[in-house]
Order: structure tokens, then C-alpha cells, then sequence
């Protein structure tokens, strides 16, 4: 039984691993002519606190990213990716959201029937990895489809 994706999520966090998982993700979609979906969480402590007192939950929720603020994103995306996305057979979308980054890539494959995620094993901070896990592990662990996560082979440890 041949394997058949017809919805494709490339998550990126602008590191050089999710540069990389790009390739892997442009390579997939023009061999499936699946509809690729371009994914940025910008990360949102609030949501990963909820024990805080009302107080500093305000405090919080002040840093937290307005629908226009997400927007800009959306565009700043677009200005980075689109060029590279030229050609693509079966399309794309961009999307900016915030939150907790696993729990908004899971959220956001489920919601739009995503066949297959990419993302690079290694994100843009080692202290969030070691704070809050590995984004790449918990998204493996709680995707309902196929995950594939790229490393550059060049890069040393």
C-alpha cells in the first residue's frame, strides 16, 4: 500500500534545523503535490502558567500577542517563505499563532486534517528545551499522523 499525503505542516521557529526541515517539507510536497501548511508559534508563557495569582496573570496576558501583532507576523512569514514556496503544485498557507509551541502544532494538524508535520529536532534556544522539554519530542508523542523531524548533517554537536 503506497503512502499518500495531501496535507503537509512545516513548522518553523526560524533556527537553522527548521531551515533545514524546510527542504524536507518543499521535497514532500511537490512529490505528493500535497497542500503545504507554513506554521510559526510565537511562545506564549501565560498559557504554560495557569497558577498564576490574577495579578501577575495580567501582567502576563499584557505580553501576550494581539490579533494584529500576529498578523505582522503572518506577513513577516510570508516576505521570508514565499519565495522559496513559488511553484508548489498543490499550495500553501501561512499561519502565526501563540502559545505553547507542541500543544499549538498538534492543535493546529488536528484542526486542518494534516497528513504529515516537519520540524527540526533542535530549536532557536537550548534553555527553552531544557525548561520546557523538547518541542520536537512532545509533538512526535502527541501527533495523530506522521511526524518527521530533520537535523542538518553538517551540524556538530
Amino acid at each position: 500500500m503506497a503512502m499518500t499525503y495531501k496535507k503537509i505542516l512545516y513548522c518553523t521557529d526560524f533556527s537553522e534545523d527548521a531551515d533545514y526541515a524546510l527542504k524536507s517539507a518543499l521535497d514532500l510536497s511537490e512529490k505528493y503535490q500535497a497542500r503545504l501548511y507554513c506554521l510559526h508559534v510565537v511562545h506564549s508563557a501565560y498559557q504554560i502558567m495557569p497558577d498564576l495569582s490574577p495579578m501577575e496573570k495580567n501582567k502576563e496576558a499584557e505580553k501576550t500577542l494581539s490579533a494584529e501583532d500576529l498578523e505582522k507576523g503572518k506577513v513577516k512569514l510570508k516576505e521570508l517563505y514565499e519565495p522559496k514556496l513559488a511553484g508548489l503544485t498543490g499550495g500553501y498557507e501561512f499561519q502565526v499563532v501563540c502559545g505553547v509551541p507542541f500543544m499549538e502544532i498538534v492543535r493546529y494538524a488536528r484542526a486542518n486534517e494534516v497528513d504529515f508535520i516537519v520540524l527540526g529536532a533542535a530549536g532557536s534556544s537550548n534553555i527553552k528545551r531544557i525548561t520546557f522539554g523538547s518541542t520536537a519530542e512532545n509533538v512526535a508523542r502527541r501527533a495523530h499522523c506522521t511526524v518527521m523531524i530533520t537535523r542538518d548533517p553538517e551540524k556538530v554537536f
